[in-house]
């Protein structure tokens, strides 16, 4: 019997051994409930946690799929103590309920808790006294609750449903949230596919996360970039025919929404409204900017009576992993209305996942980004770390650096310009994209390839202008800051140049990558370099930038600047 490629520790650590025949499947089946702290050459190192096995369980996985998995691609046996720990944390959820209450009694033989003809309230539900009486006796949870309905029920106050979903999680005890949701002002939306060389028809998996979405009522989906996030959002919005709020990153996603729901259903333009920096319709659906809603006057939030100011059915959160701090708190109110959260990557760099749990809703649908590969939906990438070296005056210069400092002095080098060149002499006729951070960087780089340049200072139109010329091929290299990193469709961008980023952002760099995974006509590989100054931070953050695609079993070349 062939040993497997994992070893399972008792620190909840679980080691899966790169070269090893089965390493791929096993990191495949890892990903649905484990995270990827570190990714060197030989041995990357997971971690099962609480939220991750919450997530897994409520997508559907059960303990005992999670332990047959590891006890399949185990090279020794779980030890005893991860594989209880793992079946006590699944059985944590959902043992506590969040439930609608009408008055009268489910069962016609039982003491009604509420008399007949009172309102609806919310409660929670347990029917283990001892989990019921820990988390009603802790002091941020008793304060959401009134008094005891009974042995197993507790009314939640009006207002707290999502600040005592937030704090039960905290505790340990994520509840299921089966109180329903008010259905909004109905409004017919339906998708209109085609056949034909021009046409589209949903995809299997598409389907399955709509369908999955449906079913829970609040939650998010993971999919890759360019695997079509946008149509499952549409397919969502068909089955629940009722007016939408669709949030996202800026006024060029907004517009690209609109196009692609204009094309993809029934709507028309003047049914879809804008609600952004320069615009700002509401009409039955309307895709609203997370910058406009978080921008505040005198003080206030001018503009967060949007998300109340429909009867909304849906609301959808796009690169929910972006989620500004003042739109959670908005969600915690917003916990009657049906959420859908979309992102290529669950990862959160300010370390709120637990947030986007308990108020946007569970993960209910993902799919590994080499699946929907292999089914030829988004492109085959190759991704490479090539590193230069700091002249001189540059390494003084980066030595005496405070440490906030030597970042962008190491990732800034101008010893990236004439590398950058001679990668995009290495793919002559294809479209390449050089992202960076620093706004200088970005210009001087612009300067010595003769390239146009978008940065955040770009107004939208000439932004829109620039990014339809590089889909034309009227323009194949563009320099473009992070403003570029999220929900922009470049189908034809099969090269991607990055020079600087977001310090150690994981997520950051599943974007940047997903810039280029739209399939490409001529069927070409895409290549994703990353420029490196060595042995300095650039290096350190370049390494866990890196660890979320290695969990999607993306490997780095790493090449020496003289082997370009």
């Amino acid at each position: 019997m062939t040993l497997g490629p994992l070893i399972v520790q008792s620190d909840h650590t679980v080691l899966l051994e790169v070269a090893h025949p089965e390493a791929e499947d096993a990191r495949h089946a890892l990903a649905v409930f484990a995270e990827l702290e570190r990714a060197p050459e030989h041995i990357h190192t997971y971690r099962v946690t609480r939220l991750g096995l919450w997530n897994a369980r409520a997508a559907g996985h059960t303990a005992e799929e999670i332990l047959a998995t590891l006890n399949q691609y185990a090279k020794f046996p779980v030890p005893s103590g991860v594989a209880s720990e793992i079946e006590d944390t699944m059985r944590r959820y959902g043992r506590l309920t969040i439930e609608r209450l009408d008055g009268g009694a489910d069962d016609p033989n039982a003491q009604p808790l509420l008399g007949e003809g009172e309102p609806p309230v919310l409660v929670l539900r347990c029917d283990d006294a001892a989990i019921l009486r820990e988390v009603t006796s802790a002091k941020k949870i008793a304060p959401l609750l009134g008094n005891r309905l009974d042995d197993q029920t507790y009314p939640i106050e009006a207002w707290a449903r999502g600040e005592l979903k937030q704090q039960l999680v905290a505790r340990g005890w994520p509840a299921e949230d089966l109180a329903g949701y008010t259905p909004g002002e109905p409004y017919p939306i339906a998708l209109v596919e085609s056949t034909g060389p021009d046409g589209w028809q949903l995809r299997d998996y598409q389907a399955k996360a709509a369908e999955a979405f449906q079913r829970g009522g609040s939650g998010v989906v993971v999919l890759p970039c360019g695997a079509g996030k946008t149509i499952v959002g549409a397919a969502s919005m068909a089955a629940v025919g009722a007016k939408t709020l669709i949030l996202v990153t800026n006024a060029v996603s907004a517009r690209q929404w609109r196009d692609e729901l204009i094309r993809r259903t029934t709507l028309t333009e003047d049914e879809i409204g804008e609600y952004s920096g320069q615009v700002k319709e509401v009409k039955p659906v309307t895709i609203a900017t997370y910058q406009i809603l978080t921008s505040k006057r005198k003080g206030e939030y001018a503009h967060l009576s949007l998300l109340s100011a429909q009867d909304w059915g849906v609301i959808v959160y796009d690169e929910v992993h972006l989620l500004p701090a003042p739109v959670f708190k908005l969600t915690a109110e917003l916990q009657a209305r049906r959420r859908l959260g979309l992102t290529a990557t669950l990862v959160r760099e300010d370390g709120r996942e637990g947030d986007v749990f308990s108020l946007i809703g569970p993960k209910r649908y993902d799919a590994a980004w080499k699946d929907i590969e292999a089914q030829g939906f988004i492109a085959p990438a190759a991704c490479f770390e090539v590193r230069v070296d700091l002249p001189e005056a540059e390494r003084m210069q980066y030595a005496v650096a405070e440490d906030q400092d030597r970042y962008r002095i190491a990732s800034s080098t101008p010893e990236k310009q004439d590398l950058a060149q001679r990668i995009i002499d290495k793919h002559p006729g294809e479209s390449v994209l050089v992202i960076g951070q620093y706004i200088d960087q970005l210009e001087a780089m612009a300067e010595a390839l003769g390239s146009e340049l978008i940065t955040g200072q770009t107004p939208v139109d000439e932004r829109e202008r620039l990014f339809n010329a590089f889909r034309t091929g009227d323009i194949t290299t563009l320099v473009v800051s992070k403003v570029a990193n999220f929900s922009i469709d470049l189908p034809d961008a099969s090269v991607a140049i990055q020079i600087s980023g977001s310090y150690g952002s994981r997520q950051e760099e599943a974007q940047r990558l997903g810039r280029l995974l739209r399939p490409k006509a001529k069927g070409l590989t895409a290549s994703f370099y990353t420029l490196i100054a060595r042995d300095t931070v650039d290096q350190d953050f370049a390494q866990n930038r890196q660890r979320f695609l290695a969990e999607q079993g993306y490997a780095y070349t790493i090449l020496n600047a003289d082997e370009v």
